[in-house]
């Protein structure tokens, strides 16, 4: 049997692989968004990943019960529910906007978790929603003060994808990584489906680049990574998950600024640094600044 500090560490190795391809995932998905609607995307790529990914459980996917069948709806609808909000918001933002204020997530993940666990929000988590709110309007605020389309929907799927962790976090105490991955996509992609011709008519053509980009979108940015997040959360605490999971938006600006050639500028950069911190404030408390006495 492997040590537990080995499980530890690929566990945050593996949240760190998804965090990595997930930032990739943000200029893939901007450049498909003109030629195939949002719904219909999504659709695709959790049909794609769901069933790839079936084929790695199949026993295991003939006994699932009830219980188990619940905690993957709910994981799926909290995923539907974010990824629809930041999708139809890239449609309106720019790639590093919106990886940036979709990590405001981990800043609302304590807030979320007291409402199941009864466990308050410390002070630090108070300090990290305020500096994460100043952050939040240097970055969506125009000149008008009012906030643009895309970043207002980029901000509603930050409280979804806190809820997903959660509800990820509590199947993974009882629950095998991959049934749980496999029906997480399967649920968010009957959504998807359900809902998708109300949206938008499915495209009558679709370029051969498209395909390639869904399909990219379909086998790693969503396949893999959903299965290395759900392997890491099951040996990471929520907490640690959350700041991890955070440099999605590090990569995800990084690369625009590389591939999409987005210009950022200086009230952009400030905020995003400010969201930044606020996630490691809330996460860490800054620990790391604080020096452990030496035993005498």
């Amino acid at each position: 049997m492997m040590p537990a500090n080995r499980y530890a560490v690929l566990g945050r190795l593996a949240l760190l692989g998804a965090t990595l391809l997930w930032g990739s995932s943000f200029v893939v998905l901007k450049a498909t968004l003109d030629s195939v609607p949002t719904l219909w995307i999504l659709a695709i790529r959790f049909t794609g990943a769901a069933l790839l990914l079936s084929l790695l459980c199949l026993k295991e996917l003939r006994r699932v019960d009830w219980p188990c069948l619940r905690a993957g709806l709910l994981m799926g609808a909290a995923l539907y529910a974010a990824y629809t909000r930041q999708t139809f918001g890239l449609e309106h933002t720019t790639p590093g906007k919106n990886a940036f204020l979709t990590a405001t997530y981990c800043v609302l993940t304590p807030f979320l978790y007291w409402a199941f666990t009864r466990r308050r929000p410390d002070g630090w988590n108070i300090l990290a929603a305020l500096v994460c709110i100043s952050g939040m309007a240097l970055v969506s605020l125009n000149g008008d003060l009012s906030v643009g389309l895309g970043e207002g929907l980029t901000m509603c799927c930050g409280f979804f994808y806190a809820l997903h962790i959660i509800f990820t976090s509590r199947a993974m105490e009882r629950y095998p990584v991959a049934v749980m991955t496999v029906l997480q996509f399967a649920s968010a992609a009957a959504l998807c489906w359900l809902t998708a011709p109300f949206a938008a008519p499915f495209p009558e053509a679709i370029p051969s680049s498209s395909w390639l980009s869904i399909g990219y979108l379909c086998l790693f940015c969503t396949g893999v990574c959903y299965l290395l997040q759900t392997f890491g959360q099951k040996y990471t605490s929520p907490q640690t998950s959350s700041i991890i999971l955070t440099l999605e938006s590090v990569f995800g600006t990084l690369i625009s600024v590389l591939f999409y050639h987005e210009q950022l500028t200086a009230r952009e950069l400030l905020g995003f640094a400010l969201i930044f911190l606020a996630v490691i404030i809330s996460e860490t408390k800054l620990s790391f600044l604080r020096k452990t006495p030496k035993r005498a």
